[in-house]
């Protein structure tokens, strides 16, 4: 065989991604368990051969125990002791308790138990797959470095994630801490008891001696675990002045008032906003005693349930190393039962020769089936042979790549993939986040006035904190000798009233200067909030003011079919143009202008012009044709739905005013100005002053 045939080279590297995936581990010797181990060999020990924690072989009592080389030898030499059946016994508990502070997957192999998920198993000692393994390194991470434990898990299913925390978090409660307090907050309160009934099993078979210093006496039949109350919400574990709350997101009332170490927050994602609850406020009134100190501990941890949630929003900002927060995904393809195995090598030489040879084809060849470019990115990512051929079989189910990569992500941004036909590719989405950062200004726009010609008196921005204007690029004013043409172009998406729950106004600020080097234009200003119909027009001609007399475009369309203003729309910008010159109009016809009819100023979104402006965004996304800043646009872009119609909308619950001001924004700016361009001062500029129309769309 040719080592440098492809074939052999993917071939080779399967094999290697078997092994990690499917390594010989032993939680009890410590073969292959997580972080640095050292071999520690004591013959006449229950375990001979022991691979221990690192920080445990540097302890003294090791140090000796390994130069005694038996047990016996130590506890004569070392204890000063005869080596008695009874020394042996107690010398053999006190390494073994040892290990168990410093070795969890060891601990919970030997003293914990859970039901397994195989029919008729019953419950089987606690071993950690490879999903958890890499959970708890994370874990040990952080507490080794005497931190406080902070984790936001992104989550595929069914590999016990919530399984191995509340476990993790009963080894520090049982192991390492006296009074470490831990409540468990879900969705619902069925599933936070679900998740305690674990902690409860764990405890019905575990030693009662060891909650209690070697040596101690101790009663075998005493409760390990007694309720507070009757509601069953509180027990406490007496021998270690510890206790276990139980709450829900639906009733939260259960977790007032008390000091917590340790929270293990389930199924974040899944936590609705309601009038009078948000997933902000349930995880404040939770975790705002817990203080940054080490074995303390907050894990977020859920499937993902769209963008824009406090979920989502959490994990970016973890991501982007903005909270004290470590973000973890598990991918389907970490989780080692997700494979098919091939009936023999030539039928694993054969996929492989497929999947190779079909990497650069992305058509799929049914709607059940993924292009050979995505397959070949599963192998990118990771995902063995074996994997991605579980993965074929398994997408056969799903008419859609969304259902399924939805329910088995093979990466953080997949697992926020929403199901249905969403307009906007997620690759396509996602590259323009790189781009997005914090504003470099907040504040808002002042002037001489709010309406009328002095509210273009004295334009000035204003720092403020919580303003509702963010910049990432200053205007830049024009020098005394040049000025650029067709420059700035403001876009505007009109709410609907202006109370908590109605539609957010947004007015983005587009800089087309980079068109002039060949490259897209960009986000430099957004203001986004609540506010009346006229003062946001009046609102947005000061920004555009401020931005060099640029182009306001203001989506009339809100303006003119809305119940409560409807016939206000020409009023309204009829009012702004006799102080702003530079509105966005629809050009009109012959026979309007034989009537005499007035001009029609803003961008009318309709059944003709929507899915034009809808189609060319998605054009801009895919190439990349302009540049965001504002990332709660990205989230607007992972939101917007086609229906069965043809016609376009937020999924219910989410908005699209940021979306919109961009689609009309670049419409215009790609179809309805000319290119930007500096003149010397004194030149025409007539042509800028021209008025642009939506004709073409229409």
């Amino acid at each position: 065989m040719n080592p440098t045939n492809p074939i052999n080279n993917l071939l080779t590297e399967n094999q290697h991604r078997l092994h990690s995936l499917h390594p010989k581990f032993n939680p009890i010797s410590g073969q292959n368990s997580i972080g640095q181990r050292e071999k520690l060999l004591i013959p006449d020990f229950p375990i001979p051969t022991q691979h221990i924690p690192t920080e445990m072989a540097t302890l003294q009592l090791i140090q000796k125990l390994k130069q005694a080389t038996t047990l016996k030898n130590f506890i004569q030499h070392h204890l000063h002791l005869p080596p008695t059946p009874q020394n042996i016994q107690t010398t053999t508990e006190q390494i073994i308790r040892l290990r168990s502070q410093y070795d969890f997957p060891f601990w919970a192999a030997t003293f914990i138990r859970v039901l397994s998920k195989k029919p008729g198993q019953g419950e089987i000692p606690f071993i950690l797959n490879n999903p958890q393994r890499k959970l708890v390194t994370q874990l040990e991470q952080q507490r080794k470095q005497n931190k406080p434990i902070r984790l936001i898990l992104l989550k595929t299913r069914q590999w016990g994630g919530s399984t191995c925390i509340q476990l993790y978090m009963a080894w520090l409660q049982l192991i390492h801490k006296k009074g470490l307090n831990s409540v468990i907050v879900a969705q619902k309160k069925k599933t936070s008891f679900a998740i305690k009934t674990m902690f409860d099993r764990a405890l019905l078979h575990y030693p009662v001696k060891l909650l209690h210093p070697l040596g101690a006496p101790y009663n075998p039949k005493e409760k390990t675990m007694t309720n507070i109350g009757l509601s069953g919400d509180y027990k406490k574990i007496p021998q270690r002045d510890s206790s276990i709350t139980i709450a829900s997101y639906e009733s939260p009332d259960a977790i007032r008032g008390d000091a917590y170490a340790l929270a293990h927050l389930s199924e974040v994602a899944l936590w609705e906003t309601t009038e009078k609850k948000t997933a902000q406020k349930i995880v404040r009134s939770t975790c705002q005693g817990i203080l940054p100190q080490p074995y303390t501990m907050i894990i977020y941890e859920s499937t993902a349930n769209g963008t824009g949630n406090f979920f989502h929003n959490e994990y970016l900002a973890a991501k982007d190393h903005q909270s004290q927060f470590t973000p973890l995904f598990i991918p389907w393809f970490d989780v080692e039962w997700n494979t098919i195995n091939f009936k023999n090598q030539t039928e694993e030489i054969a996929f492989a020769q497929k999947l190779l040879a079909q990497k650069d084809n992305p058509t799929p060849p049914s709607d059940r089936q993924e292009s050979g470019t995505y397959l070949w990115q599963l192998w990118q990512k990771g995902a063995t042979l074996q994997g991605i051929n579980w993965y074929i079989t398994e997408r056969a189910k799903y008419s859609n790549h969304d259902d399924f990569a939805s329910e088995c992500p093979s990466d953080d941004i997949e697992a926020f993939t929403y199901s249905g036909r969403r307009v906007f590719p997620t690759q396509d989405i996602e590259q323009l986040r790189p781009a997005c950062s914090s504003p470099t200004m907040i504040g808002d726009i002042y002037a001489t006035a709010d309406t009328g010609e002095a509210a273009f008196e004295n334009i000035r921005f204003k720092k403020e904190n919580g303003g509702q204007l963010h910049i990432w690029a200053d205007v830049e004013k024009d020098d005394s000798n040049e000025i650029v043409t067709d420059r700035y172009i403001v876009a505007v998406d009109v709410c609907k009233g202006h109370t908590k729950n109605a539609d957010f106004a947004c007015i983005a600020v587009l800089d087309r200067l980079p068109t002039i080097n060949g490259q897209g234009p960009e986000i430099v200003a957004e203001w986004h909030g609540h506010i009346d119909m006229d003062k946001l027009a009046w609102k947005a001609a000061q920004i555009a003011e401020y931005y060099n007399h640029a182009l306001l475009v203001i989506e009339s369309n809100t303006l003119e079919t809305n119940r409560s203003t409807r016939g206000d729309a020409e009023y309204i910008l009829t009012l702004i143009r006799d102080c702003y010159d530079n509105l966005y109009a629809r050009r009109q016809s012959a026979e309007d202008i034989r009537e005499g009819k007035p001009k029609k100023y803003g961008f009318h979104t309709n059944i003709s012009t929507k899915p034009v402006i809808i189609q060319n965004l998605k054009t801009i996304l895919r190439d990349n044709l302009y540049v965001e800043r504002e990332a709660k646009c990205l989230d607007e872009y992972s939101t917007y739905m086609e229906d069965d119609r043809g016609a376009y909308a937020a999924m219910e619950g989410h908005h699209d005013d940021r979306l919109m001001t961009r689609a009309i924004g670049l419409w215009v700016s790609y179809y309805d100005m000319k290119q930007p361009y500096i003149i010397s001062k004194g030149t025409s500029r007539n042509h800028a002053n021209e008025v642009v129309s939506t004709a073409t769309l229409i």
